[in-house]
This record gives structure tokens, C-alpha cells and sequence, in this order.
């Protein structure tokens, strides 16, 4: 039967298209795995991915590990339904499936192992559903959105895809208070700046710009320079002035790390470093984040770590409150 636009048939081929693009453990089971299972998975996916958040998750109390992997897990899995299945359709409806997905978590009845973890997290750390539903918001954007009119636009789009991944690791610690959340945000978008200058062509070839248009226009930047991945003097003085607003944002965040309790400041002072640390790369390279991808160093990397090792097990050893 040929399946007609819109109608269930119809979207049934499209996600089972967009499941098929991905790793096969991230389908809905047919059984409702155990609570131990599903956190297996969780820890599993976390440690099959050598990023930031497994470095953070291991530095905390061994009490908190499991909900920082079921976390991840959620915003790992999000992530990867709206950027790695390559069709804006499929993206849509998988999505879809996991927004209600989240719904049965609320109401206990989800299937999917991160869920199953996920409701346990929940229950103990009382979070409410908001912050995973602006996650799914926000990728939902991505299938539509690839430019933006001003930094109040590119600020609205992190308020869905970086601030809640701040406040579910608040709310996860046991903090839940409007003060703590705003230095949070804080350093959740800049690091998602951070991240969108690092990315500037990579973001490019994948259709999206999130340089503001308005700034663009200011600087003489279009985007046939980006095209030709030509650093003009014009647009290295375009990135300054982002680097430039990202450091200040970063510098405000960094408040929040005196206010929590030791070991979260060791993972915020890493965090923070670490963005910090791509706003260096790109000035190191004079601005031009066209040519060559902005990276931090092995050794660098490595000076962070140590760091953050020395704040969480050498006495005496406090997380810096301020980024210079």
C-alpha cells in the first residue's frame, strides 16, 4: 500500500526511515526494560561517548552518577534525532515520538530504557517536565530555522538548547532557585556561542548561520564570504565583537560556581575553562574560524583536567570564582 502524505501510514515510513539512520538501540523496545537495565544503558551510552559530560558525570559523587547518565542519555538521544537522521521529516516525527515518550514518563507508562531511568531521576531530584520538552523545542527549531535576525534571536534559540541542559544538572544536585538558574543560563549560552563560532563553517555546510544577520550587515560580512571560507579583515572584526560578547557572559556565569557545593564547582569551573578555552583558540588563530577549525589542544585539555582533579580531591583547593 502506497502511504499517502499525512496520514498514519505515511508516518509510520517516515520513522521507521529515520530509525533506520540511527543506532538500533535507540528504537522503542518491545519490553519495558528494569529500572536496572535501563540505567545500564544510560551509564553505557555516556561512557561510548568521550565528551565533557562523562569527564563531569565521574567527578561527582558516585550517589548523583546515575542521574547525570540518565540526563545525558535523554539529551544525547534528542540531539541525535534532530541532527543525525538528515531528513527534516523524519527528524519531525521522531521527535514527535519521543516528545511522547517524555509525556509517558511523567505519567510512569514510558518503555524506552532512558525513560524508564530518566522517571527515577525524577521522582528523587522532583524536576519538572519543561526543561526536557524546551530541549525538544529547540531541535524541532533546527529542522526549520537556519538564520537568525540578532543576538536577542540567537539568545532566544539557547534558552531551549542549552539553559535546560544547566538547570536539569541544578535540579539533579538539588538546587531549584530563580538566582542559581540565571548565572546558569548564563554559562549555558555561552557555551553554546562558544560552540557556534568554533562551528562557523562547519554549521555552513549544514545550512545554518548563527552569526546574527544584523551584525553581519553592521561588519560588511555576507555569506558568500563564508562560502569561500575567506577570514576578511571585515569578518575577523565580526568575531571579535562575538568573542568579545561571549567572555562577558562567561564572566557573569562564573558567579555560579562559589554558590554550589564543592564538587559541582569543579565541574562548572571545567566547563567554564573549557569555553573559555575555544574563545582562546580563536583568537589565537587571529579570528579566523573559516580556513581551519578553532581546537583546543591535547595538552590544554589535559591542564583542564588537572585542574578540575586538584579541585575535587587535593585539600585546600577551591575552583576559581571568576574566569580571567
Amino acid at each position: 500500500m502506497m502511504a499517502t502524505p499525512g496520514t498514519v501510514t505515511d508516518t509510520n515510513a517516515l520513522a521507521e526511515q529515520g530509525w533506520a539512520s540511527l543506532p538500533l538501540s535507540y528504537r522503542i523496545p518491545e519490553r519495558t526494560p528494569t529500572l536496572a537495565e535501563a540505567q545500564q544503558y544510560c551509564r553505557e551510552l555516556v561512557e561510548s561517548h568521550y565528551e565533557n559530560f562523562h569527564v563531569a558525570s565521574w567527578l561527582l559523587p558516585k550517589r548523583l552518577r546515575p542521574h547525570f547518565h540518565s540526563i545525558y542519555a535523554y539529551c544525547r538521544i534528542s540531539d541525535d534525532l534532530g541532527d543525525e537522521v538528515g531528513n527534516h521529516a523524519q527528524a519531525l516525527v521522531l521527535l514527535d515520538i519521543w516528545g511522547e515518550q517524555l509525556d509517558a514518563c511523567y505519567r510512569g507508562e514510558a518503555r524506552h530504557p532512558v525513560f524508564v531511568a530518566l522517571r527515577e531521576t525524577i521522582r528523587i531530584c522532583d524536576i519538572p517536565k519543561e526543561p526536557f520538552a524546551d530541549l525538544l523545542t529547540a531541535f524541532r527549531q533546527d529542522q526549520s530555522v537556519t538564520r537568525y535576525a540578532s543576538m536577542d534571536d540567537v539568545l532566544a534559540y539557547c534558552r531551549n538548547s542549552a539553559n535546560p541542559v544547566g538547570r536539569l544538572v541544578l535540579y539533579a544536585c538539588g538546587y531549584s532557585d530563580r538566582e542559581r538558574f540565571a548565572l546558569s543560563d548564563e554559562t549555558c549560552s555561552a557555551l553554546q556561542l562558544a560552540n557556534f563560532w568554533q562551528d562557523v563553517r562547519e554549521d555552513f555546510a549544514r545550512g545554518r548561520i548563527y552569526l546574527p544577520q544584523d551584525a553581519m550587515t553592521a561588519a560588511g560580512v555576507d555569506e558568500a564570504t563564508i562560502a569561500k571560507r575567506q577570514a576578511t579583515p571585515a569578518f575577523r572584526a565580526l568575531m571579535r565583537e562575538q568573542i568579545a560578547f561571549t567572555r562577558a557572559m562567561f564572566a557573569r556565569g562564573a558567579k555560579l560556581i562559589g554558590t554550589v557545593d564543592r564538587e559541582l564547582a569543579v565541574d562548572l569551573d571545567l566547563f567554564t575553562r573549557g569555553g573559555l578555552e575555544i574563545l582562546r583558540a580563536i583568537e589565537a588563530r587571529q579570528y579566523d574560524v573559516l580556513s581551519v577549525r578553532p581546537t583546543i589542544s591535547k595538552p590544554r585539555k589535559a591542564l583542564l583536567l588537572l585542574h578540575a582533579l586538584a579541585g575535587r580531591f587535593v585539600p585546600g583547593v577551591r575552583p576559581a570564582g571568576s574566569m580571567a
